[in-house]
């Protein structure tokens, strides 16, 4: 396990991952999820395996209400199409009213003009959490920003995800080097990633403390996959199984081992 000095304890974030799993698959949330046609499946899949029930409609018409139906958002902007850019108009402030956290995950922004003002926008309505790459966090916020900055910039908790992922809330933070490279072998493990820090969010009363229980469960999963893998393909089943399966303590275990 890599950390460096100033992270936020190993063994509280231990112990915090553990119990929020314990708590997604007791209670079982409601998470509504607006992402890509190529996300979906992984996405519900994900949450499916982690004790989460998944709703998708991108409706414009219909998806205030399944959003008021459930206990977190997750706004996910690759392949963005007209209705569900009008789906997420709808969505946002829907969560916002009815005290939903929400998630945004900017994919992309980085390579398109109009998706980055979109996303900046929606940055402005304070997502309870910023899931994104280093290449999306640059292009948010700014050449040579930190992810800390932008959290306090927008009173978000930002995960950002890399070969050592990290979580900050501006004024604490936490880092993990876990998880196999075969993610990145895997279409839509990012939004993936995304869609289970939404079961968490709908489980924790902060933002900080999901954001840290999913990345630690996510790169945990995978590091499990990885030893049973032949590839990308074995991997995406093996990571689903090694989710499905996955208890508190070996949770703890397999951080502690590294």
């Amino acid at each position: 396990m890599r950390t460096t000095p100033e992270d936020f304890p190993l063994e509280q974030a231990i112990a915090i991952a553990g119990t929020l799993l314990a708590r997604l698959r007791r209670e079982r949330p409601a998470v509504h999820v607006l992402t890509s046609p190529v996300a979906m499946p992984l996405s519900a899949n994900v949450l499916l395996a982690a004790g989460a029930e998944p709703s998708l409609t991108s409706r414009p018409e219909v998806v205030e209400e399944f959003v008021i139906a459930s206990r977190a958002l997750v706004v996910n902007l690759g392949m963005l199409d007209a209705d569900r850019e009008t789906a997420i108009e709808r969505a946002v402030p829907a969560a916002l009213a009815h005290g939903r956290p929400w998630l945004l995950d900017p994919v992309k922004v980085d390579q398109a003009g109009k998706r980055r003002r979109f996303a900046l926008d929606l940055l402005h309505r304070q997502p309870t959490v910023l899931r994104a790459n280093h290449a999306e966090i640059a292009c948010l916020a700014g050449a040579g920003q930190e992810p800390g900055a932008l959290a306090r910039a927008f009173g978000t908790v930002v995960l950002a995800t890399g070969t050592v992922d990290q979580v900050t809330d501006g004024s604490r933070g936490f880092r993990i080097g876990l998880g196999s490279p075969l993610m990145q072998r895997v279409t839509a493990m990012g939004c993936a990633l995304s869609a289970l820090t939404g079961g968490f969010l709908a489980v924790a009363g902060d933002a900080f403390e999901a954001a840290i229980g999913a990345i630690i469960t996510f790169d945990v999963a995978g590091d499990m996959a990885a030893g049973e893998a032949r590839g990308p393909g074995s991997f995406k089943i093996a990571f689903l199984d090694a989710l499905y399966g996955l208890s508190p303590d070996e949770l703890g275990r397999r951080v502690r081992g590294k």
